[in-house]
């Protein structure tokens, strides 16, 4: 098959162990990729940022690790008698060794990075957060600069994006929410390759809310739906609140059925389209009534006394108005659902539903 296609290369759409490719590589004569090493090229042609380049060489260096043999199959291992060793073993120790401490600085600057976003995320102000999840390709981008109207990178090719982007979305009535792009997901996507992106998939884990976008018009839309939530399972964010946000309506030649059919599965699902006039319209009414749950707007009744319940309100809420009459401060604030509930707990007046 190999000599009638004229090949120069072998795909596997599967992982290869070390010994695999190179028993493959030595009866077959040609050079042997699997999935990984080309979903690790494609990466390595996507990353623009500092981040995504170190992510991608951290991935491609642990892959890199346990195959070095095949690289040094053409130097001898042994030239004869005891503790001698030939070229390609002293190489490969070297260069084992040079890669373990490329990892290693690696890592750290990563572990450094996370830090840093922690830290960004303590100091933004305090807004209901959402974060576009999905498949490779579904859209996530193009929904971001849609609903900001910002000029977010898009393009339609697998892992356009590999840099977290953050961006505030107004939602109406006063309402904003504060939306993060992130990596895409892809069938069996290897496990070090998810452990490379965890600086980046962090903000989808403090997230309120998961934003899982779906490329409607794929044939295969329900097995790559499948896909993600079993990456969001192995992550750990599989007890987050999902709104499944099905895009490319533009694509469908009946939407409305179509949406009426996935809402028997998935009950809040919105359909959108950021090529239609009012594509989004959808779901910034979704994102909208989110973040009415999430931060609804109270007044809760601070004693004058009480600077500690004051400050605390100030620095772990939006605060929209106070007042000061008979001896209590009346604060309107915008304020989490479990704020709240510490405040009932504690025996503080709130009362909800208050105009701002």
């Amino acid at each position: 098959m190999l000599a009638a296609a004229g090949a120069t290369l072998v795909l596997f759409d599967e992982g290869l162990s070390p010994v695999q490719g190179v028993n493959l590589e030595k009866g077959l004569g040609l050079r042997v990729m699997d999935r990984t090493e080309v979903i690790l090229d494609i990466f390595a042609t996507r990353a623009r940022t500092h981040e995504a380049k170190m992510q991608v060489d951290l991935a491609q260096l642990e892959y890199l690790l346990p195959r070095l043999t095949r690289m040094w199959t053409h130097l001898s291992r042994i030239r004869g008698g005891i503790g001698l060793r030939g070229p390609g073993e002293t190489q490969l120790e070297t260069d084992r060794r040079a890669i373990r401490r490329k990892i290693g600085i690696l890592r750290k600057r990563l572990e450094d990075v996370a830090d840093h976003r922690a830290n960004q995320r303590r100091g933004r102000r305090d807004l209901p957060s959402a974060a576009l999840v999905g498949y490779t390709n579904a859209g996530k981008s193009s929904l971001l600069k849609a609903l900001s109207g910002d000029d977010v990178f898009v393009e339609d090719r697998l892992f356009a994006t590999l840099d977290t982007l953050t961006r505030e979305v107004d939602v109406g009535e006063g309402y904003r929410f504060r939306l993060t792009d992130t990596v895409g997901f892809i069938r069996k996507l290897p496990h070090h390759l998810v452990a490379s992106f965890r600086a980046t998939l962090e903000e989808a884990k403090q997230a309120d809310l998961l934003l899982h976008v779906v490329d409607a018009s794929h044939p295969v839309w329900e097995e790559q739906v499948e896909v993600v939530e079993t990456v969001m399972e192995e992550m750990g964010l599989e007890q987050k609140r999902v709104v499944y946000v099905l895009n490319k309506a533009d694509l469908l030649t009946d939407a409305s059925a179509f949406l009426a059919q996935v809402r028997e599965r998935y009950p809040h699902a919105v359909l959108t389209s950021t090529v239609s006039p009012g594509g989004v319209a959808a779901l910034r009414d979704a994102l909208r009534a989110s973040a009415q749950a999430l931060r609804p707007i109270a007044q809760i009744r601070v004693p004058v006394g009480d600077g500690k319940l004051l400050a605390g309100l100030h620095r772990d809420a939006e605060v929209l108005a106070q007042v000061q009459t008979d001896g209590v401060v009346l604060v309107t604030a915008r304020i989490e659902a479990r704020l709240l509930g510490k405040l009932r707990r504690d025996g503080v007046e709130v009362v909800l539903g208050v105009d701002a």
